[in-house]
């Protein structure tokens, strides 16, 4: 096997649920957006995982908001950028895709593709296979680089199914996301399981981590150790430790880069991450 390469940072600087309340550090407009996605990048990120809100603060997908963070993000740090089409519980796949209308510079170099239905909380996240397959294929149209989320074992098995029907093709970047209540903990021992599983359905496939709330660290940690990559920012967590909250998601990720040198890896490039995620350098 030989030494790991080197580690994939991504940082989930917005998500749909954190908010001001939770934490006063997360960015709201595209400025704010661009600024933070610019510290995190300086922290080591390579990718940046993009949801965006509207003027109040809520889970948007709207198309112009996304193009306005995107040019925000793209005015000053050339990080990947990683659009979310899960958007927030309840909307139509129509909205959900909302960044996969941009084209030009302005395209998400990467977007995210939920795979299966889960308990989301107290919430019922609705990824049914004709809705995924919709997604996967304008993802591909999109000329974007999929990224696969997992939150339970069956995830994988889908996976799977969709590499069969070409809608998505191996090698995979699988984002194994740990701790949502309602699915798959957060251990060391279903991370192995689902490594072993993916290692079945692709081979030289990538992979990365999402450990929420107090488990982003420790499972950081063993995506570090098994040569995976890890994703941290404050759509995950609020806490940069216990008891103190995060001021932004560029100290979390300061946090990563430095678990990554003490194990003995490198903090992956922005060159390195679109060579190992298979996502073109972008026109100048």
């Amino acid at each position: 096997e030989g030494r790991p390469g080197p580690c994939i940072i991504t940082a989930a600087i917005v998500g749909a649920e954190t908010t001001r309340e939770q934490n006063p550090h997360l960015p709201i407009t595209a400025d704010e957006i661009g600024e933070e996605a610019q510290r995190c990048a300086e922290a080591g990120a390579s990718v940046i995982h993009l949801h965006v809100r509207d003027e109040r603060g809520r889970a948007s997908q709207d198309a112009e908001r996304f193009r306005a963070a995107i040019r925000a993000i793209r005015s000053r740090t050339d990080v990947i950028i990683q659009a979310s089409t899960g958007g927030a519980v309840g909307m139509s796949v129509d909205e959900r895709c909302g960044a996969l209308l941009l084209d030009g510079p302005d395209r998400p170099e990467m977007a995210t593709l939920n795979v299966g239905t889960i308990n989301f909380g107290d919430d019922v996240f609705m990824n049914p296979a004709k809705d995924t397959q919709e997604i996967a294929r304008r993802i591909h149209a999109a000329g974007c680089v999929p990224e696969v989320e997992v939150y339970d074992a069956g995830h994988l098995d889908i996976a799977a199914e969709l590499v069969r029907q070409g809608l998505v093709a191996a090698p995979l970047h699988v984002q194994f996301v740990l701790g949502v209540r309602g699915a798959l903990a957060a251990s060391a021992r279903n991370l192995e399981f689902l490594v072993g599983g993916l290692g079945l359905i692709a081979k030289g496939s990538s992979w990365g981590v999402a450990g929420v709330g107090r488990h982003q660290m420790p499972l950081a940690e063993q995506a570090i150790l098994r040569g995976g990559n890890v994703r941290v920012g404050l759509e995950d967590n609020i806490w940069l430790e216990k008891g103190v909250l995060a001021a932004g998601s560029a100290p979390l990720v300061a946090k990563a880069a430095g678990m990554i040198r003490a194990r003995g890896r490198r903090v992956a490039t922005v060159e390195e991450s679109r060579r190992i995620l298979g996502v073109r350098p972008r026109a100048a």
